[in-house]
């Protein structure tokens, strides 16, 4: 397939490739999915508030697009969204107000509820946005290229190794069908980091790396009666690690990308610490609320990765990548030299909206009929990096990238269902176990 294409013809064709009928004829110019208009159906897949925000910057997008079909888990969440995204205007990321309810075609017979829910809506869509928690992203992103669909997946990718070779396994498929697939890693999107990572050569070679992604925390749900335990956890997913991968993985993804893409590598090994020191209550789950890993590049350079979740801590989201010439600090988007003289100054004034940004670029690809972007491979290695600094922190082992990448450790359900027992349940008194550094092995 020619990478400029009709619109109409680029999503038949990968429709067609996916359904396994390579032998079918193509009509020219009609639409597989829309008729003979070149509206790009859109299907959302996790209807809480990150697929909330997905959706309405699908819908902000130039192109000629239509939410048709939604799936959660659980109806009351694409209530709310529904509601949000019918609203007679929304507030974007910039602050401007817009009305896309005109965008939105939803009708109740499109409205999917249950496991396997994202079956369905996607069997209505041209694009599919991926926003259930991130436990689930594996199955769901593999029956979307099974389907041919456009892929926008939030991160991370998956929670545990046997997650990622999934992940990986079906990038290389949606490479064959020429599916286009955008990750939330929403820097990579963002002028200032490109521009950093476009003049890294000022700085020399990379020689040791800090990230940071220090703050609060985040929500908490609390039990419901009548809850069965899958469902309390589904609710509470963030404190989870087949849902969520601990916060090491949820967000501090996002720093450790950063120096993976400028690195243009990522680590072959890590070793680090980390503990629930504040945040203790049965509510928290199983996660830690601090970490701090050493990853190893295999050039021999370091990363020095920290997060916290504590209140009243000192808060940073930021990156800093020392090379033999000079510094990179990404946040203030600025390259100094090692004597402090500032080599570049991004302008600061002049950024843009990566969120909105990741969406823009995809869809108008999408809608010139190109294949443009693959990221499914660098969000599933670098969700990996994050993997392995939990599971670093949480056995206070020297893991190893091989190793622990083919170890077939898979921490998701045997089976999905309300009254199915989650890999972790709680004690009589309601807490569950936790990962012990010394005890908790894993190779």
């Amino acid at each position: 397939m020619p990478d400029k294409n009709s619109r109409r013809d680029f999503v038949k064709t990968s429709a067609v490739i996916a359904g396994g009928i390579m032998a079918a004829p193509l009509v020219p110019g009609a639409n597989f999915f829309s008729g003979a208009d070149d509206t790009i159906k859109i299907a959302l897949i996790g209807c809480g508030g990150r697929g909330t925000g997905a959706a309405m910057q699908a819908c902000l997008t130039k192109q000629n697009v239509k939410l048709v079909a939604m799936a959660d888990a659980f109806r009351d969440r694409i209530d709310s969204c529904y509601k949000s995204l019918t609203a007679d205007d929304i507030s974007d990321w910039s602050g401007s107000k817009e009305n896309i309810k005109n965008r939105i075609d939803v009708p109740e017979e499109r409205k999917y509820v249950g496991f396997d829910a994202y079956k369905k809506a996607m069997a209505h869509a041209d694009v599919v946005i991926l926003t259930t928690p991130p436990g689930f992203r594996p199955i769901h992103f593999e029956e979307a290229v099974n389907q041919g669909k456009q892929i926008f997946m939030e991160k991370p990718v998956a929670t545990d190794p046997a997650g990622i070779k999934r992940v990986l396994d079906a990038a290389e498929v949606a490479k064959q069908k020429k599916l286009n697939v955008v990750v939330g890693l929403q820097r990579h999107y963002q002028h200032s980091y490109r521009e950093l990572y476009a003049k890294k050569e000022m700085i020399g070679d990379i020689t040791t790396a800090q990230a940071w992604w220090n703050n609060d925390g985040v929500w908490v749900n609390p039990r419901k009666d009548g809850q069965t335990e899958m469902e309390y956890q589904l609710r509470n997913w963030y404190y989870f690690v087949w849902l969520c991968g601990d916060h090491i993985v949820e967000q501090h993804i996002h720093n450790i990308d950063v120096i993976n893409w400028f690195k243009g590598g990522y680590p072959v090994k890590a070793q680090g610490l980390g503990g629930r020191q504040v945040r203790k209550g049965k509510e928290y789950g199983e996660i830690f609320d601090h970490h701090y890993v050493e990853f190893q590049y295999a050039d021999g350079s370091i990363l020095n990765s920290q997060c916290r979740h504590i209140p009243g801590t000192m808060s940073k989201v930021d990156e800093l990548l020392v090379g033999t010439k000079g510094k990179i600090f990404c946040g203030a988007a600025q390259i100094k030299a090692h004597n402090g003289t500032v080599l570049y100054q991004f302008d600061k004034k002049t950024d843009n909206n990566p969120y909105q940004a990741e969406h823009d670029e995809l869809f108008a690809a999408i809608a010139r009929g190109e294949y443009k972007f693959a990221d499914a491979e660098n969000g599933a290695k670098s969700t990996m990096t994050a993997i392995m600094g939990r599971m670093a922190t949480y056995s206070g082992q020297v893991l190893e990238w091989d190793q622990l990448l083919n170890s077939g450790i898979n921490g998701m359900p045997k089976e999905f269902a309300w009254n199915a027992l989650p890999p972790t349940l709680p004690d009589a008194d309601g807490f569950y176990p936790v990962a012990v550094p010394g005890k908790t092995k894993y190779i």
